[in-house]
Parts: structure tokens; sequence; C-alpha cells
């Protein structure tokens, strides 16, 4: 391989879609742009009140074109030429209604404004009831067709959420042909896609949350939804048999793509994949280290190698999928449905009076004003860990839950709501804050201790993201509550790399994907270590923590769990 040799890794997140140009010798970061979907972030097509968040396809669409033709005027017009791949990175479950075309339903005129057409995003938990009926409905067969999701099927994926759209909403009902995950649909864009049924499927989403095993044959058979609901009754034909992994090409840029991004028909473009997933590669994820990619939610990543972990399920995590993180070895995917999203929320309660009062204030001009909030409020979570991490950790101070947007694992649940308890009229907004943060690094604990106490032992910890990126505070309480030492890896844009890293095996750069992140990898920056002294503190808080969380949830806290602490 030569220096010009440069791959594109495009990341979409919540809010976000960003690109980066990669030199596939080193893993350099040539250019970069970001993109804030504009639907989303005017609030369409979305309900919070009712769990509903749906992304429009021409975010995702305006984004991809904009990003990357922006990060190739930066790097200068010569470098269109040397570049060999494309991979992208997408939330999940994230999936949209299509036809037989494979075009999302939203970008035909007669559903250009209508939600149900639209991606249904991870968070989305409008399907509460169906992911109940299809655990239900799962205990009535002979073979467990959830063994390999944990054991519990989760409102945020595939099959809760079609099944939600399919009764609710009658036009899309009668116009769906397929239904498709997101970091599956935008290879197909690029490639030129113009038949459902050539849409190639990565393993990555079909085994995480579409059921998709290899010892099912592929997908569970029809009776297993027509007997669900008669709306699934045949729709198994519209979907898939086969996946591939990340590192294998869907083919190349189209005619189309390649004129409107200015690039060549030469260009590979790689089998999609979820964020985590591709963010644990990009962060140089190792066997039995949990990468923790910590951003609105968390995505916790282990890998290890199949014989190691042969005959082993772990109950109640979002999956363990053969080559869905690395090929040839086992993926293991948790989570939290909050963690910055958490701190957020605290964020917005306190600039309640900023945005209702203060902006009307006459005692300066409206540009002044809108200063002064942007900047409170930009500033407010750093000043709030600044302040809460002068507190002295206390057994008995204010205890809260983090499930503000339902639980994720161990154990899906979205139904549960977050909870602080040991409130008093000494409680102002630093240690309400600390509370909160606390409840995040506790969460991330019972996921640690479940793999664990399920026979996979999690030897180390890896943060990446934003919140692990920017928060010292955060970090070292992580390290203090889970009394294991984290280190943090030097990218910023992790998720993004780790596509880059893939495109570039796509290509044939790399024969496989551990030599792209060795190669390209950029290293570690900060290790956090834990405070000895603060660590048994913390345990006793922790087993406060479950017990609130058990009486928060009314279910016996589990006794493997307990036994840990």
């Amino acid at each position: 391989m030569t220096q010009n040799a440069f791959v594109i890794g495009v990341d979409f997140g919540s809010d976000s879609v960003r690109s980066i140009i990669v030199n596939a010798l080193n893993g350099k970061e040539v250019a970069s742009s970001v993109f804030y979907y504009p639907r989303w972030k005017a609030g369409l097509y979305c309900d919070a009140a009712n769990n509903q968040f749906r992304q429009h396809p021409l975010d995702y669409i305006e984004g991809i074109e904009k990003t990357i033709k922006d990060c190739l005027a930066r790097a200068g017009a010569d470098i269109a030429k040397d570049v060999k791949a494309i991979s992208v990175d997408t939330t999940g479950s994230t999936p949209v209604a299509v036809d037989d075309t494979g075009t999302p339903l939203a970008l035909l005129p007669e559903f250009e404004s209508n939600p149900n057409a639209m991606f249904v995003l991870w968070k989305d938990h409008t399907s509460t009831n169906e992911a109940a009926e299809i655990n239900d409905h799962a205990t009535k067969f002979d073979t467990n067709y959830l063994q390999f999701v944990g054991g519990i099927y989760s409102s945020e994926w595939f099959w809760a959420k079609l099944l939600h759209i399919l009764r609710v909403d009658e036009t899309v009902r009668q116009q769906i042909h397929s239904w498709v995950e997101h970091c599956d649909w935008i290879p197909f864009l690029l490639t030129g896609g113009k038949d459902i049924t050539k849409l190639k499927r990565g393993v990555c989403s079909a085994g995480h949350k579409a059921l998709w095993a290899k010892e099912f044959g592929g997908l569970p058979p029809n009776d297993f939804f027509a007997t669900l609901d008669p709306l699934l009754d045949g729709f198994t034909k519209n979907l898939f048999n086969d996946t591939y992994t990340s590192s294998e090409a869907a083919g190349h840029l189209s005619n189309e793509w390649a004129s409107r991004l200015g690039l060549t028909t030469n260009v590979v473009v790689g089998i999609g994949a979820f964020d985590a997933h591709m963010g644990a590669v990009g962060g140089q994820i190792e066997p039995y280290h949990l990468s923790k990619v910590m951003g609105t939610s968390t995505c916790d990543m282990l890998v290890a190698p199949f014989d190691e972990v042969d005959g082993i399920l772990v109950k109640g995590i979002c999956g363990q999928v053969p080559g869905s993180v690395i090929p040839g070895m086992m993926g293991m995917e948790a989570g939290q449905s909050a963690f910055g999203d958490c701190y957020a929320w605290f964020r917005n309660l306190l600039s309640w009076p900023l945005q209702n009062v203060l902006k009307n204030s006459k005692l300066a001009d409206g540009q002044t004003l809108e200063a002064l909030i942007n900047e409170t409020t930009d500033n407010m979570i750093a000043e709030l860990s600044k302040q809460a991490a002068n507190f002295k950790v206390d057994e008995k101070a204010e205890l809260a839950t983090d499930w503000l947007n339902g639980r994720r694992t161990p154990d899906a649940n979205q139904l549960l709501k977050g909870t602080i308890t040991g409130l008093n009229l000494a409680t102002d907004a630093p240690k309400f804050f600390r509370a909160i943060v606390e409840a995040t690094c506790f969460g991330a604990k019972a996921i640690v201790d479940r793999f664990n106490t399920e026979g996979v032992p999690v030897k180390g910890l890896i943060g990446l993201g934003g919140v692990a990126k920017k928060s010292p505070f955060i970090m070292q309480m992580m390290a203090d509550v889970m009394n294991m030492p984290i280190r943090i890896h030097s990218s910023e844009q992790t998720c993004a790399l780790g596509a880059a890293m893939f495109a570039a095996t796509a290509a044939g750069l790399y024969e496989k994907v551990e030599d792209a992140m060795h190669a390209m990898g950029q290293g570690f920056d900060a290790e956090y270590h834990p405070n000895e002294a603060l660590v048994p503190v913390y345990a006793k808080r922790y087993a406060k923590y479950l017990e609130l969380g058990n009486a928060t949830s009314k279910t016996p806290v589990q006794s493997k769990v307990a036994a840990v602490n």
C-alpha cells in the first residue's frame, strides 16, 4: 500500500452524520465534516411524550452527500481519485418500510409527511406492547428463538417496531414490501440498488435485532410470526436468508452517487453495521475487554474467541452474534438506553427558566440574551461536574436509577422509569446531578456483573465517545464504581474510524479487519484508575441502587448479581 490510498468512514448518529477521510496506511484523519439533521433538529415527526422518535430519509441523504463533498473539498481536489472505499455505521435498531425497489416509503409523495413511513429511531419505544407479546409468544415454542438475544426481546428492535407500524397504519401496511435497517439501506442506496431482493443484509443488524441465526437456518420460521399476528404471515419471504460481515463489499459506488459525490465508480462500498460495533473496532477492542461507546446512550461491546464461549448464552443482553464485531469472533452487545441523555435531560430541566423567562427579559437586547442563554447552557454540565466532584462520597446521599428512557440491559424493560430518593431541603443541583451520574455508572456496573456471573469475564474497560473524552469526573467515578481501570481511546471519532477500517478491509487493502485495526488505530491517551478508599463506599451505594431498582421494577434482585456484592 502507498500513501495514496484513502478511505471514507461515515457515522450516522442520533442527531447528526459525520464523515471522515482517512489515510488507509496509518489511520491519520485527513478531513472531517458534520451535518445536523434539519428535520430532526426542528423536532419534526417526533412525539417525546409518547416515546415516538422518527427520522426522515432525506436527513440521511442530504447529510451523507454534504459531509463527503465537504471532506473532499477540505482534503484537496486531487484526493478524490485515490479514495478506495466507503463504509457506514448507523444507530440501531432503526428500520424503515420500503417498497419493492428498496425505496423508503417516506420518499414517495403520498408518504412524505407520514412518520410511520420513516425510519423508526433506535430510542422509539412505541412498540412496548408488541415486544411484550413477542416475549410471551416465544415461550410457546420448543425452540427458543430468543436465545441469542439474551432471552428478552426489546421494543427498540426490528420485529416489535415492524408489528407496531403494521398495526397502526393501514396505508403503510398496504404499500410496504420489506423492512430494512438503516445500516443496510445506506450501502444499498450508494450502490444504486433498485431491487429489494438484491439488498445485502449485515450479520450485525440481522443477528442482534432481527433474530437471524445460523442455528435456525436464518430467520425463525413463518409459523412463529404468523401465530404471533396474522399481519406477519408470509412477511419473512420479503426479507432475507443470507447475511454478510462488514469486512465484505456491498458493491461499488453507482454512477449517480459517484457523480453526486465527485468520486469514481471504482470506490468499494462496504456492508454496514451499527455504530457501536464499528466503534469498538475503531477503539481497538480486545478480547474480554468491554468497549463502552458512551454518547446519548451506551452500547457495550465484547468479543471472545468462539471456542472459549461455546455453549455460553448470556441472559439479558442485546445478543451474541458470530462475526458481528470482528469476523471470526463472537460479538456480544449490551448497553444503557440513556447515558448522556440523562445528563442532557437534567441540563434541559435546569435551563427551563433561561428559555422561558430570561429570553423575555427587557434588561438586555435579544442578541445579548441569546448569547447569555447559550453560554450558560453550554457550560452547565462542566460546572455541575466541577462542583459535584467536591462532595464527599456519602453512603446516605441522594440515590437515583438511570432508567429515564427505560432499561436496555441487563434484562430489557422499556417501561421502567427513572427514580431518585433521599431528597431533602439541602439537595441542590450539583448533588442531584451527582446522583444521576452515579446512577449511570451503577447501570454500567450491572452490565459487567451480568457478564461475569454468566461465565464471560470482563477483564478490562475501554471508553469511547463524547462522554469518555470530555468528562474526567464521570470517567473517574466509573473507575471507582467498577473497581477497574478504564482506558480512553484517543480518537474523537472512533465509530467513523471503525467504519474506515472496515472500508479498507472491504477494499482489500487489508486481509482482515484486525490488520486494519492494528495499522490504523490511534491508541489511548488517558487511563483512570480506581481510588481504593472510595471503592467500598461505592460498593455499599451500588447495593442500595440494586434495592432501589428492585423496588422500582417490582422484580427480585438477581441472586447471582447480589452475591457478587
